[in-house]
């Protein structure tokens, strides 16, 4: 009897076990299913649409000009007006001196339309517009024929007007430059009145090299030396001083000293304007000779070339070339100027030279042709 009631009592409990098991082995409720996974770029498909609408580059589809006189002040200005299709824009411009004068116009995010064409003018205050794509941006390159001040243009944009059918548009007003004496050469030197400035002087030295040898000397020195030669063939010479003193006085300001040597060409109406300089770097190894000039008469670029030329031809000299350049006695002065840099006062060797009587000599001869160079060129033009 005790093993029968084992025996059920067995057979029992492996019931009541597999019931139990069953319980927890039944299968789990189904996992809510995922969205179909073409939901999701559905909706990023609507946001990509709008964002690539808004990357995409808008057109400029019409360009008008126009030159315009003000009533009251009889001043001449060109207007250019540049419809823009699909929605306003940021525009924005710079004067630029290289590799000609020009204003840069930056319109962002926009391309020019196939009807867009190049414009050229007779030069008076543009002599031509080209429109340029320069990755997400054009840029209207307006050709000068001299350079303007910051207040001679101004660039700025007029909202869409649905009601008067007019897009969004950029507009670019240039003024025209201010009259310049009436510039008529001749060849030759002989009768032209040339003003000779020697930079620095008094109680500034200009650069000093190695070895002590001030810049203020070494100008002096050609400038006397180029006043002769010139004297010679038959030019009248100002000089802006004559020895190591300060043109506006000891401890002047700098731009009160500067003014003052451009209001001694100004005021005797010289042909043109020279500064002679040397220059200077930290690297002790650089050396040349440059000549700089500010384009705000159609000779000044011709005038530094041929004087560049010339003194490369006399000094032998690394070529710098002539270069565009801010500078206040180049660019106040009324007639064609430019400055020169005889070479790099900084360089061991070059400091010897521009303290050497003979490449003095050499590099006044050099000035001297480059000027009756211009002369000759400049004749041409009249």
């Amino acid at each position: 009897m005790p093993l029968l009631r084992k025996i059920v009592l067995f057979l029992v409990l492996t019931l009541l076990i597999s019931a139990w098991s069953g319980v927890y082995a039944a299968p789990a409720p189904a996992a809510p299913q995922a969205k179909p996974v073409i939901d999701l770029p559905q909706i990023n498909s609507g946001q990509s649409t709008e964002s690539a609408g808004a990357n995409q580059l808008l057109e400029l589809s019409k360009v008008r000009w126009a030159n315009h006189t003000e009533a009251v002040t009889g001043a001449a200005k060109l207007r250019l007006v540049m419809d823009v299709s699909g929605g306003p824009v940021e525009a924005s411009g710079v004067v630029v001196a290289t590799p000609t004068p020009r204003l840069v116009v930056t319109i962002k995010g926009t391309t020019p339309g196939k009807s867009v064409e190049n414009i050229n003018f007779d030069g008076k205050i543009a002599e031509k517009v080209t429109f340029d794509t320069s990755g997400q941006d054009t840029q209207v390159i307006v050709d000068l024929p001299v350079m303007l001040e910051d207040g001679d243009y101004r660039v700025f944009t007029l909202r869409s007007d649905a009601q008067a059918n007019k897009p969004f548009r950029v507009v670019v007003d240039i003024n025209k430059p201010a009259p310049v004496f009436d510039f008529s050469f001749t060849p030759g030197l002989k009768n032209k009145v040339i003003a000779i400035d020697p930079g620095h002087g008094g109680s500034d030295p200009g650069a000093i090299g190695p070895s002590g040898y001030q810049e203020k000397t070494a100008t002096l020195a050609v400038a006397q030396n180029v006043k002769n030669l010139l004297e010679k063939a038959g030019a009248r010479v100002i000089m802006t001083r004559q020895d190591d003193r300060d043109v506006y006085g000891p401890n002047a300001t700098a731009v009160d000293e500067l003014k003052a040597r451009t209001t001694v060409a100004d005021s005797r109406k010289a042909d043109v304007f020279i500064s002679i300089h040397a220059n200077s770097f930290t690297d002790r190894a650089v050396g040349g000779t440059a000549t700089y000039y500010y384009q705000k008469t159609r000779y000044d670029a011709m005038l530094a070339r041929a004087l560049q030329t010339g003194l490369i031809e006399a000094g032998k000299l690394q070529d710098r070339r002539a270069n565009p350049a801010n500078f206040y006695v180049i660019k106040r002065t009324r007639m064609p100027a430019a400055l020169v840099e005889l070479a790099f006062i900084s360089n061991p060797d070059e400091e010897k030279l521009l303290s050497s009587p003979e490449f003095q000599q050499k590099m006044s001869l050099g000035i001297v042709r480059g000027l009756e160079r211009f002369f000759d060129q400049a004749a041409k033009l009249n």
